[in-house]
């Protein structure tokens, strides 16, 4: 392998490398053309994945149909790619893949952990390009070496790093473009998100909020990365929502309300929503009185100013780390713009999404017992770590009823596919002072490492619940609902298995031999459709499935197709 150092003048720590594989040639130019209206119309060209959830509005959709459930038994491996172990590999639960595939007319764009991006031919694997952001030793990571994915658009791959840059690429050789930091890393800020491309903006979010930062959302020009606006997301002294943090002191400094996860958009409204994290610290609410806005909150921002124009907060001041940064699935029934949220602290909301009305609530777990929440969207707090050193345990553990990993959508069916995680666990308060970089968590947490289940239940717009695949663990990665009437699904024990999208009845499955962690995503090239899913189990696992914290990485992604004779 030959090695070219694209910035050799650059710190050790900041140094940008970009690899070449023998024999490898560049992309061809298929993202030049990538515009808004492009992407805005994602939908219309279905053999593409153009943005991070598919399309703006957050379904995981594809109308893609020649993969169906009558031949779906027959789907195969068609090729795949071996990521490696290389980086910065210092725990049982450092790394993992989390990310969800990019393609663009027959090339793949991925992001993995530790800095690196890669550039594959969808329809072989074969990898054209690589690119490594060297990450320093001393990056504050709350929950593992990860990266959710990259965005695309007018020539560029943007994508962001654990130390909190930004950073654009050209999409034909991976050579680095602009090179942007949002986020300060001698205070505990962090990125992880995968980047949403909206008009001439590129928007990230901040991580970092078990260690006392202030949570923000960011936009950058798309041709030159220059700073557009910024919207923090806990209120300063005299901005609408600081009377729900104490008066006194600098608790809003120091919030939380991170926006860790990639948001959706509707241009119609031209608002972003974006799902927000937990208040600092996670479990000692005595010294954060209040609400605690915007934690926990799905928030709609104006594109155009990055000013927050509604909000809807899932848990006033939460004492249970219960972010509520899940994706915001947009979607239209009985005439109404609506928004469906699958919340980690259990409860499945729906609401209109031009100004934050509640429409309907209901659970999507069995086990809820922190609290509960009305009808009509009252919350009364129940179970929380109150008194210090006396352990409280309570459902759903601090992963949530569903972490992170995505639920689907299916207008065929109209129906919500949701990756369920029923774990409990107990938390013992303990006081602790905020210091920069370090953990503000305000507990010991223990998560159950027993009794325990998952499933994939599908749920109508009413909040009813319609089928249910069950599974012994928790059901911990991305789910991906087709036009071929499937929702594709990874276990944590390596199976990836096809559901029918309205029975729940298994059709198909493969043991890809590591477990599932990650967004699968769905795809054409020359007229054959394929399914890549990416699999590697670490992250965060001490939080959603302690019992399988030293069960093997994995770092491989695969892509399955139909033989000929079955397509």
């Amino acid at each position: 392998m030959t090695v070219e150092y694209v910035d050799a003048g650059e710190a050790v720590n900041q140094a940008t490398l970009n690899y070449k594989t023998p024999g490898a040639e560049v992309a061809p130019p298929v993202v030049a053309d990538v515009t808004y209206e492009r992407i805005r119309n994602a939908a219309s060209e279905p053999h593409n994945w153009l943005t991070y959830y598919g399309t703006y509005n957050g379904q995981r959709f594809s109308p893609l149909d020649q993969i169906n459930t009558e031949n779906v038994k027959h789907l195969r491996p068609a090729w795949i790619f071996q990521a490696g172990t290389t980086g910065m590999i210092a725990g049982a639960s450092t790394y993992s893949f989390e990310a969800a595939p990019i393609v663009v007319d027959g090339v793949m764009f991925v992001a993995g952990w530790d800095g690196w991006v890669w550039a594959l031919d969808a329809k072989t694997g074969v990898e054209i390009w690589r690119y490594k952001h060297a990450i320093p030793y001393d990056v504050s990571l709350c929950c593992g070496n990860v990266n959710r994915g990259v965005a695309v658009a007018q020539g560029k791959v943007f994508f962001v790093t654990a130390n909190a840059h930004v950073i654009a690429l050209d999409a034909t050789n991976g050579k680095r473009v602009w090179d942007k930091t949002y986020g300060d890393v001698r205070a505990g800020e962090s990125a992880t998100c995968a980047p949403l491309v909206v008009k001439d903006m590129v928007i990230v979010g901040s991580s970092g909020g078990e260690f006392g930062v202030r949570g923000h959302l960011d936009a950058f020009d798309v041709e030159s990365g220059e700073h557009r606006w910024r919207c923090y997301m806990v209120p300063k002294p005299g901005e609408p929502g600081s009377e729900t943090w104490p008066a006194d002191g600098e608790a809003w400094a120091r919030g939380g309300a991170n926006c860790w996860l990639t948001g959706t958009f509707d241009p119609e409204t031209n608002l972003l929503y974006w799902g927000t994290g937990n208040p600092a610290p996670d479990f000692d609410g005595e010294v954060r009185e209040g609400d605690n806005l915007y934690t926990d909150s799905i928030v709609a921002v104006d594109a155009d100013s990055g000013q927050i124009q509604w909000h809807y907060q899932c848990t006033p001041h939460d004492l249970w780390d219960y972010d509520s940064i899940a994706e915001c699935i947009l979607f239209e029934s009985k005439g109404r713009k609506l928004l469906g949220h699958f919340d980690k602290n259990g409860y499945f909301f729906v609401v209109d999404r031009t100004n934050g009305e509640l429409v309907q609530i209901t659970p999507f777990v069995d086990r809820i017992t922190w609290g509960a929440i009305t009808r009509d969207g009252q919350v009364t707090a129940k179970v929380y770590p109150e008194k210090e050193g006396d352990p409280v345990h309570f459902y759903p553990g601090p992963a949530g009823a569903k972490e992170w990993t995505h639920a689907a959508y299916s207008p065929r069916t109209e129906l919500f596919y949701v990756p369920v995680q029923d774990t409990g666990a107990t938390a013992t308060r303990r006081r602790r002072e905020f210091k920069e970089s370090i953990p503000y968590w305000g507990a010991g947490v223990q998560v159950d490492i027993d009794d325990m289940a998952g499933s994939i239940s599908a749920f109508d717009a009413d909040g009813e619940e319609k089928w249910r695949y069950r599974n012994d663990l928790p059901m911990c990665a991305s789910v991906l609902a087709t036009g071929g009437d499937l929702v594709f699904a990874g276990k944590p024990s390596g199976e990836f298995v096809a559901l029918d999208a309205s029975t729940g009845e298994q059709l198909w499955q493969f043991q890809c031999g590591s477990g599932h962690h990650s967004s699968p995503t769905t795809f054409s090239v020359d007229g054959k459709q394929y399914v890549a899913v990416p699999v590697g189990w670490g992250g965060w696992a001490e939080g959603f499935l302690p019992g399988m914290l030293g069960a093997g990485h994995g770092s491989a992604l695969i892509a399955f197709a139909l033989p000929e004779e079955s397509s």
